[in-house]
């Protein structure tokens, strides 16, 4: 049977801390082992710092460990800020190799891609021809 996308497990995980730094967003989880292939709800608790740029980049680390693992959409390209909200369940599933890992996120944000809008910013202004 295969498990569902929505967040009914006992992996419950809530986010410590989330900052922002040098163009990324940090998600921090408790201490602990995240198993390979094995999936997990986790809950962005605290609010995204307002400095936050809509394309950082965003990662998790786990407990005091500074091991940044990227947070991928389930297309395996890497989610930005603009992408993730406050207070929602995120199910994940870790994928580990030899040197490092990622979680991934199962399903699709509210958009795979930010905001045309958002993505232009800043906006260069022309000044329109005088009549």
């Amino acid at each position: 049977m295969s498990c569902p996308t929505r967040c009914l497990c006992e992996r419950f995980v809530l986010s410590q801390s989330v900052t922002f730094a040098d163009g990324v967003l940090t998600i921090n989880l408790p201490a602990g082992s995240y198993a390979n292939g094995k999936k997990y709800c986790l809950v962005v608790a605290q609010e995204i710092p307002d400095e936050t740029t809509i394309a950082a980049t965003v990662v998790i680390t786990i407990g005091d460990d500074t091991t940044e693992y990227p947070l991928v959409n389930c297309n395996c390209s890497n989610v930005n800020a603009c992408q993730i909200d406050t207070r929602r369940i995120y199910p994940v599933r870790v994928h580990t190799d030899i040197q490092s890992g990622v979680f991934k996120l199962l399903e699709r944000t509210g958009c795979c891609t930010c905001p045309r809008s958002a993505a232009a910013l800043p906006v260069e202004t022309t000044t329109p021809p005088a009549p």
